[in-house]
């Protein structure tokens, strides 16, 4: 079944849902720790895995992770688990998206499932000549679209204000308002 573009919408115009995606990954004695436990960068690899899927499907073309703004872990995934991520479009600007994504874990013998973390991540999407391109629009189409638009909007303003900060700190302590004592 291929997705198709929501009918009405500006050109180029994609939905959260048109892009929405859920990947499930059986853990394995490799994605762990001689205590079972799995390691969390390899559930980060799939974090990344699956909010590239989402970029790619939004843009239809070459994308790369341009940051992790969070990542939180909050329960352990066991060898033997089914680690299920989900992800969606949160927010897009002219050439980058922010793509939120829930880790949950389901214990396949008892059926139990814990949210195991939660991450955003800021993709940037690439030409042929691998330069920022732009990126088709995000329509919000429900309420929690709209939650999910404004919070990412939020986290975006802090970024922006925290890169433009350390720029300023690359010169030195004395243009960054910081204290060399």
């Amino acid at each position: 079944m291929t997705a198709k573009p929501p009918p009405d919408k500006p050109p180029g115009a994609k939905t959260a849902a048109y892009s929405r995606v859920t990947m499930s990954i059986m853990m394995q004695p490799q994605d762990a720790n001689p205590a079972g436990i799995v390691h969390g960068g390899v559930v980060m690899k799939h974090i990344d895995d699956a909010a590239g899927v989402v970029a790619l499907r939004h843009t239809r073309c070459n994308v790369v992770t341009a940051s992790i703004d969070r990542l939180d872990f909050h329960n352990p995934a066991f060898i033997g688990n089914l680690l299920s991520l989900k992800a969606s479009m949160n927010l897009v600007g002219t050439t980058s998206m922010e793509v939120g994504v829930r880790v949950e874990t389901e214990d396949l013998r008892t059926g139990e499932i814990r949210h195991t973390a939660s991450a955003y991540l800021t993709f940037v999407a690439l030409d042929e000549n691998f330069r920022p391109r732009s990126v088709p629009p995000l329509v919000l189409e429900t309420d929690e679209d709209r939650r999910r638009n404004r919070q990412a909007s939020d986290r975006r303003r802090v970024r922006l204000t925290e890169k433009t900060h350390e720029k300023s700190c690359r010169n030195g302590p004395d243009d960054c308002g910081q204290s060399t004592e």
